[in-house]
């Protein structure tokens, strides 16, 4: 029978993983990669070379944007994507085991400004899992909320559907310290072709593809201080050396998934016994110590949180915010 019949094997493990992202979290932003998934789900060939690669680096859009880089699209179909990888697997395991998952979406800022509205300036934001740094530059982008009013003059312009009564500002705030803290941080301009090959291929692509653009553009102008480490080693010394008179806030978007659960442990303690404040989106349950509010079971959102407290629910590439009540 073959291996993915049984449940106990790896490789049912990777399709798992597969087909939970096919069914679930590609179908509305792409419904090209949840296709393309879906095939790769059944395919034992592919699933092998999955397998054989650690964990971490079986993740979809990893293996999907690897294919995206090298060949400047998304394959066509489910065969084309099989023939990529199996006709050129040492060079696919290559990339994949070099690279890492560090989608960088701006529009993602739209979410976060809420959340930092009411606190006191200046703002010193370290953003852990920061990629190339654009989420650190809230404050240089323009935000069209909807509906809510515009804020805000700049050529990375985030349109955000609103649900609820979120804290909107009536300015955007002043940031006077900008740290990223990453594994592997990247160049706004030298790793432009990465950061492009993953946007996800649907709705919206060419808008992000040119909002993403934008944004390396003003984060190039304007570099934050990026710093090459393990996030929870490296954000005591971070917040050490602040200056002072400024509010240091943590933020995070989609990164604590990607540790062991004892990590992200001990990455909570670590920030709640920080003088920070903290701002996360993350999926329902990835931080067992924020109580997730009731929401629907194939809920694919963000839960945003300050300090640990669920206040919103948010799209994960950015563009809607449903805020919570109370």
């Amino acid at each position: 029978m073959p291996v993915t019949d049984d449940p106990g094997s790896v490789l049912a493990d990777v399709a798992r993983r597969w087909r939970h992202f096919a069914e679930l979290e590609a179908p509305v932003r792409s419904p090209h990669y949840a296709r393309l998934a879906a095939g790769l789900a059944g395919d034992d060939d592919l699933l092998g070379f999955l397998a054989a690669l650690p964990p971490l680096k079986c993740q979809p859009n990893l293996l999907l944007g690897v294919l995206a880089l090298l060949h400047g699209r998304a394959a066509t179909d489910p065969d084309e994507l099989r023939r990529w990888v199996l006709d050129d697997a040492d060079r696919v395991r290559a990339e994949v085991l070099a690279r890492s998952t560090q989608t960088n979406e701006p529009a993602r800022c739209a979410a976060l400004l809420p959340a930092i509205a009411d606190l006191p300036g200046p703002l010193a934001l370290i953003e852990v899992g920061a990629s190339a740094g654009l989420c650190l530059h809230p404050d240089r982008y323009a935000y069209d909320y909807r509906p809510g009013g515009s804020i805000g003059d700049s050529p990375v312009r985030i349109t955000c559907a609103v649900t609820g009564s979120p804290p909107l500002p009536a300015r955007l705030p002043e940031v006077a310290v900008r740290v990223g803290i990453d594994l592997n941080p990247l160049d706004p301009a030298a790793d432009a072709d990465w950061l492009r090959a993953l946007v996800w291929p649907g709705p919206g692509h060419d808008e992000r593809v040119q909002r993403l653009g934008a944004a390396a553009g003003i984060a190039a102008q304007e570099p934050a201080r990026m710093i090459a480490g393990d996030l929870v080693d490296a954000l005591p010394a971070v917040v050490a050396g602040l200056p002072a008179g400024v509010t240091p806030v943590v933020l995070h978007t989609a990164v604590l998934t990607y540790l062991p659960a004892d990590r992200r442990s001990a990455f909570v303690d670590l920030v709640r016994g920080l003088p920070v404040r903290w701002v996360s989106q993350e999926g329902p349950g990835v931080l067992a110590e924020i109580p997730v509010p009731d929401r629907a079971e194939d809920d694919e959102r963000f839960l945003l949180a300050v300090d640990g407290c669920p206040v919103a629910w948010t799209a994960p590439h950015g563009g809607a915010l449903d805020w919570l009540p109370g």
